[in-house]
């Protein structure tokens, strides 16, 4: 499947309704969050599933219980679930989720399931390969989340080594993840577009989206779109509006995103 052109990210991992009273938490809060979003243009979810205490967990029962749920109120949404780590899952435990529940799509951080930099080896190598050949056979949609420029070269390098399969390259480029305050900007768009512009990319015919921190989200998802992109939005990032007020739900931020587009393309 293509990637979807607005993915809604209700949660993440990290932020708590400390951060925002009407953070979705629970399934039905998430389920509930999709459905205005989707209602006010989002073509895709992003879905994290958290414990009674907030926690992001890789749990399998929880997440097929977001899925049942999301059939039922939600029918003919893309979804993609995650496997991020967040400094808590091996590669293993990551995989393992995967198989488990063998959704349609998944996100998978390239430094945490393929190592750092360069290639992984000895059973990582061979985990890392098994893993996304596997998901290729069962028709999983793999979106590889890159932070870094840099780690286009992990990328390749990868791919040229048969670890990942050259067809069906879906890409997330994370804006200013290393950035003072974790704050995106405009500019840090180009240089992963110039990257996929490159003879190799060109080749794989890569899609590709981009998520982005802070008050200029909204800009930053606009030049994606501008340049051929897609975009994933919501309170996984950021949860403020462009004029620096605070939206009062993920929908709110699909609504200024795609008034943006109509505006401005």
């Amino acid at each position: 499947m293509d990637l979807p052109g607005i993915m809604v990210a209700p949660n993440g991992a990290r932020k708590t309704k400390l951060d925002h009273p009407l953070m979705p938490i629970n399934i039905e809060e998430v389920v509930s969050a999709t459905i205005e979003a989707r209602a006010a243009g989002a073509t895709g979810l992003h879905a994290h599933v958290r414990d009674e205490n907030q926690k992001h967990v890789l749990d399998a029962g929880l997440y097929r219980e977001l899925l049942a749920e999301c059939e039922r109120n939600l029918p003919g949404l893309f979804i993609q679930i995650t496997t991020e780590a967040v400094g808590i899952y091996t590669a293993r435990e990551q995989a393992a989720l995967v198989h488990e529940i063998e959704p349609e799509a998944i996100s998978v951080c390239l430094k945490e399931m393929a190592g750092e930099g360069g290639l992984p080896a000895g059973a990582d190598k061979k985990l890392a390969r098994d893993f996304y050949h596997w998901t290729k056979e069962a028709e999983i949609d793999v979106q590889h989340i890159l932070f870094d420029v840099g780690e286009f070269e992990q990328l390749k390098r990868c791919i040229d080594a048969g670890i990942i399969p050259r067809s069906n390259l879906q890409l997330l480029f994370v804006l200013g993840r290393y950035t003072k305050n974790m704050e995106s900007s405009v500019s840090h768009v180009m240089p992963f577009v110039n990257e996929l512009n490159s003879d190799f990319f060109n080749e794989l015919e890569t899609d590709w989206a981009i998520c982005a921190f802070g008050q200029m989200e909204t800009d930053c998802l606009l030049k994606a779109v501008e340049l051929g992109g897609k975009t994933r939005i919501g309170f996984e990032n950021n949860i403020h509006n462009r004029d620096g007020s605070v939206a009062a739900s993920n929908a709110e931020r699909v609504k200024e995103l795609i008034h943006a587009i109509d505006t401005n393309l």
